[in-house]
């Protein structure tokens, strides 16, 4: 797996590998709610970009104001609106409301496996390529930060990690991938291993 320059036909056979849908119930099973569960529609952009040093995949961190996950690390994305046409549309508009990414700068080129959160949504990634030049303008009602990280750190199997806390008694384990001053955890990690094992098959 060659990752020293972006190769967009290389990620596409990836996307196009079949695998099953992940749940941040992957490592906890036992904490599944009983019954059929009603999830709401939700998608995410991964956006890709390579200025000479190999891709990366721009991520944000959520603004500390906001009432869910405040402060998290996480694609752009959100939940499916009425007005939305089809889940890429509504990633595509909300990334463009949360960092000012223009729908004609982003080249899309597949979406991968669908994620199912706690807070029950259905969440449906989409890679896209953006330019290199794009400088974010963030809303800072949405988001704090916009960062960088290599896409080869994000699915080096070695900087994927397992970690532990306790809620009412019970422990919950999720995924974890520290880079720097940010931690990348739960969902958001889980659908970056998604897209690492999609990458190990080709």
């Amino acid at each position: 797996m060659d990752l020293s320059s972006l190769n967009p036909e290389y990620l596409q056979r990836a996307l196009h590998v079949e695998a099953p849908q992940s749940s941040d119930y992957d490592l906890n099973p036992e904490a599944r709610p009983k019954g059929r569960l009603i999830l709401r529609p939700a998608s995410v952009l991964v956006p890709l970009r390579d200025r000479g040093s190999g891709p990366s995949v721009l991520l944000t961190r959520r603004a500390a104001r906001l009432k869910h996950h405040p402060g998290q690390i996480s694609f752009p994305g959100g939940k499916q609106d009425e007005g939305d046409a089809s889940p890429l549309a509504a990633a595509l508009r909300e990334a463009d409301e949360e960092i000012g990414l223009p729908p004609d700068r982003v080249t899309i080129l597949g979406q991968f496996d669908s994620h199912e959160t706690v807070t029950n949504f259905l969440v449906t990634p989409f890679v896209g390529l953006i330019d290199p030049d794009f400088e974010p303008r963030i809303d800072r009602t949405e988001v704090d930060e916009v960062f960088e990280v290599p896409l080869s750190f994000l699915i080096d199997p070695a900087n994927l990690q397992i970690h532990q806390f306790t809620r009412l008694g019970h422990q919950r384990s999720y995924f974890a991938i520290p880079f720097g001053p940010h931690y990348i955890w739960g969902a958001t990690a889980r659908m970056l291993k998604a897209l690492a094992d999609r990458l190990c098959e080709v």
